[in-house]
């Protein structure tokens, strides 16, 4: 499994889950939770991948070096089948040793087949290293994000309801300023004013009340004097009288 066809995979699933919540995040600490998770759930996928290719590179490298060894085994077989057919022939034995070079022959054809399969493996061997090395580089790199993603979290969930209270705050002031608080205390004040002039009006009325009262008794106490002097007159006029005859 190439690289791309990996991670373009799991980055396209990733990619549209985070657009998704994005777009329909309400609460910025469950938005990211979710993405944490998703995340997570995104570098197991890409572990799961990943260890599929390099268990396929693995038995690759083990087939090689079955290959290998196989062609030392027939190379080493096909040294001692040619040193025996020597030795025989040596002794005068050409039959025999004529059977060893024919079993030697097999086995060098049977190690020139292992170097063959061998050396055919080396290009996809050397392929698929390269792509395992730059898929493990690139799981490093996404656990490296998942960790930064970890380490952000707190502060942007605090960013967050940093924006949000400062939103409550403009959206209150916003509130205050369509309904002035000062208006209403002016309206209280007049309507305090107004009891008050009341009261006074009333503590007038009864002023005015009581001196009309005390004018009443001032007027009293004058007629009352007008009949005492009119009573003196009347005796003196009669007391004259009397002494006069």
């Amino acid at each position: 499994m190439a690289k791309q066809s990996i991670f373009g995979r799991i980055s396209q699933l990733l990619r549209a889950n985070v657009n998704a919540l994005i777009d329909q995040a309400e609460d910025p600490e469950v938005m990211l939770d979710q993405m944490v998770r998703d995340f997570t759930n995104s570098i197991a996928d890409a572990e799961a991948a990943i260890a599929e290719t390099i268990g396929n590179l693995r038995l690759l490298e083990d087939d090689h070096r079955e290959d290998l060894e196989a062609a030392r085994e027939w190379g080493d077989k096909a040294l001692a089948a040619s040193r025996k057919a020597d030795e025989l022939r040596t002794s005068g034995d050409t039959v025999d040793a004529d059977k060893f070079d024919n079993l030697a022959k097999v086995a060098l054809s049977r190690q020139i087949s292992s170097e063959n399969e061998a050396r055919a493996a080396e290009p996809q061997i050397a392929a698929q290293t390269e792509v395992v090395d730059k898929l493990k580089a690139g799981l490093n790199g996404m656990k490296q994000k998942l960790v930064e993603l970890q380490n952000k979290r707190a502060q942007l969930i605090a960013r967050a309801k940093t924006a949000a209270a400062q939103q409550q705050v403009h959206a209150a002031v916003k509130s205050i300023d369509i309904l002035d608080p000062t208006s209403e205390i002016g309206r209280f004040e007049d309507k305090v004013r107004r009891e008050e002039a009341k009261a006074r009006g009333q503590a007038e009325l009864a002023a005015s009340s009581l001196d009309a009262q005390f004018n009443e008794l001032d007027d009293l106490g004058e007629l009352t004097e007008v009949e005492a002097r009119l009573a003196m007159l009347k005796a003196g006029g009669a007391q004259g009288q009397i002494s006069g005859s």
